[in-house]
């Protein structure tokens, strides 16, 4: 007969206190400050622990809740199933339902249609959707006139009596946040005309139960540069605009709530992204409460997930599909309705079919080999993930109330508001990027040596774009980084850094490498070396190398002797460099070798200034 008794792990193990970690911490640390060396600042606004423990989930409101129950925190349905979602460009309706159908065929069952011209036919939507089976698959609208359009494929659903239940049509009308952050402004008079317009639309999709009409692009923040929390309490606020403005005019707030789609961006911050949106769906359920809805289910959210652009880099593109990959994790962990993984060559060409191919099969793997869609909310429980969830939501409704203190979403951003927090926010990663405190693999750190760029990344590719006046620029964080790259690349020359090991050999083979990482993110070619038995063969060898910069690396104790030595028989003929932040370093400065660098230098102002000092 089976053994059916139950027992619990660890059971024999007695109880750690909390205290007793701390005790143990503490002496480990040996003296160093706690706070600076396992407390983690983020940036967006609220501290890390190094470990949190059961009692951390104390105070949390919203646990206890499942799936599918009030406030959504581990999701809006008793289920993990999202929607593999790819877009496809509009230029020719043959041509586009053709990609459509093989796209169906190929495992995705969420097609978004971008609609790139105004004067879209009745004739050319029949071309566009034929032989797509419409309960089979959801289907998202964008581009030119969206508002005509919607008329065009309401009146098809009609004439071709199609079941209400039976059409999953989503509409991106966002004159809030689109059309905002592009123009700085709406197309009439605060908007009345655009909202006019929405109104109606809600109207006549009132009995089409899987029909949305709008779409809030949370993802401009993000791609911009926004924080994590910006984007999800701006998203917030102009979601809440929509409720106000709409109820205003004579709709119910479940009439407009079920009518609308939140898309978001996820960038590589893993575990942060997972808890937005879980947070995501807790604000918002509770901003639709609070009007009053006949049903809690209105404040279901509806998400839609895009991997991050702005972390995309054109250089070492391959290491796009790793960053594509844990974003993807972090929404199906997270919980969405769908997700569009970002081709890892969006940002220098048209996607190519394989980038296209690799894109959609990072959502199969995680679905049929990982079987991340038979596991509901596996975040929930978590000690750490349950208080990012709060931190964030917390850090999001102080911000959410601050807009709504300035008259609300539209009011804050004609203010100049949400661009002056976005830019401040952009800023703040430039500079981690610039100084190395925040990594972009391939751009400013451990970039491929030999790498040259070939010819479709253009100028235009990596510049970033001119921020001017009241609007929102994406852009990609490597774009510093890459546009000084690509400068090198085409210059015509092929400036080289020839690295003088000499010394400790542990240290210089050490910030040797340091060294070969920091000027080849610059394209600048390296010759690293095992190490020189003396200054003299080392000194020769750079000579003969003819490289621009000759870089010295050795421990701190060698400096004071070495690098003048090397300086001296160097006569001038290449830029010294010191690798490191050595003790003796004034001394060094008083004999006029000045060019150092370390883990603190802002690397990409110094490679600017060797690479002018080279006149390139």
């Amino acid at each position: 007969m089976a053994n059916t008794k139950q027992e619990k792990l660890f059971a024999e193990f007695p109880a750690v206190p909390t205290a007793q970690w701390e005790e143990a911490i503490t002496a480990d640390l040996k003296g160093a400050d706690y706070e600076r060396k396992l407390v983690w600042r983020t940036g967006e606004g609220f501290n890390v622990r190094p470990y949190y423990r059961a009692e951390n989930l104390e105070g949390l409101r919203f646990l206890g809740s499942q799936a599918g129950e009030f406030p959504y925190v581990r999701g809006t349905h008793a289920h993990n199933r999202w929607r593999v979602h790819q877009t496809v460009t509009v230029a020719d309706a043959s041509t586009a339902n053709a990609e459509a159908l093989q796209l169906l065929g190929s495992g995705v069952d969420s097609l978004g249609f971008h609609i790139a011209k105004a004067d879209f036919s009745a004739a050319e939507l029949d071309t566009l959707l034929r032989d797509i089976h419409l309960p089979a698959v959801d289907l998202v609208f964008c581009g030119e006139k969206m508002g005509r359009f919607a008329d065009l494929v309401l009146a098809k659903l009609e004439k071709e009596g199609i079941a209400k239940e039976d059409a999953r049509i989503m509409f991106v009308i966002d004159p809030l946040v689109k059309n905002l952050s592009s123009k700085g402004d709406f197309c009439s008079p605060d908007g009345k005309e655009c909202f006019d317009r929405i109104a109606e639309l809600l109207r006549k999709t009132k009995d089409y139960k899987h029909i949305r009409v709008i779409n809030v692009s949370a993802q401009i923040f993000g791609n911009s540069g926004s924080t994590i929390v910006e984007e999800l309490a701006f998203a917030l606020s102009a979601g809440h605009d929509y409720l106000v403005r709409l109820t205003e005019a004579g709709l119910t707030v479940d009439e407009v709530a079920r009518k609308m789609r939140f898309s978001f961006s996820v960038s590589s911050n893993y575990f942060l992204e997972i808890a937005k949106l879980r947070a995501a769906r807790m604000l918002w359920a509770n901003i639709v409460k609070g009007y009053n809805p006949e049903k809690n289910c209105a404040g279901k959210m509806l998400i839609h997930a895009e991997t991050s652009r702005w972390n995309q880099t054109v250089y070492d593109p391959y290491v796009n599909m790793l960053r594509g990959t844990t974003e993807a994790m972090s929404a199906a962990i997270g919980g969405v309705h769908s997700l569009e993984v970002t081709p890892f060559d969006r940002a220098f060409e048209a996607p190519t079919e394989f980038a296209k191919r690799i894109a959609r099969n990072v959502e199969l793997l995680l679905k049929h080999e990982s079987h991340f869609d038979q596991v509901t909310d596996p975040a929930g429980g978590s000690y750490y993930i349950e208080n990012l969830t709060q931190s964030i939501a917390n850090e999001a409704w102080k911000l959410f109330l601050e807009i709504e203190e300035k008259g609300g979403y539209t009011a804050a951003y004609k203010a100049g508001v949400i661009v002056e927090k976005v830019k401040a926010s952009a800023a703040n990663k430039d500079k981690n990027i610039a100084t190395r405190r925040q990594i972009l693999l391939g751009a400013n750190q451990f970039p491929n040596f030999t790498e040259v760029a070939p010819a479709e990344i253009t100028a235009d590719t990596v510049t970033r774009a001119a921020a001017e006046g009241n609007v929102l620029t994406p852009y990609r964080g490597a774009m510093a980084f890459e546009e000084m790259r690509l400068h090198v690349d085409r210059s015509g020359k092929q400036p080289k850094a020839f690295m003088l090991t000499c010394g400790n050999l542990a240290m210089a083979r050490a910030r040797a490498q340091f060294s070969c990482n920091f000027f080849a993110c610059a394209g600048i070619r390296v010759q690293d070396n095992t190490f020189f038995k003396s200054l003299e063969d080392g000194v020769a060898a750079a000579l003969e190398s003819k490289a621009e910069i000759v870089v010295v690396c050795a421990s701190d104790d060698d400096y004071a002797e070495a690098a003048p030595k090397i300086k001296e028989l160097l006569g001038g003929k290449a830029i010294l460099v010191v690798a490191g932040a050595p003790a003796c370093a004034p001394e060094l400065e008083a004999q006029g070798i000045t060019n150092f660098i370390n883990v603190k230098s802002n690397v990409l102002e110094t490679l600017k200034f060797y690479l002018k000092e080279m006149g390139i």
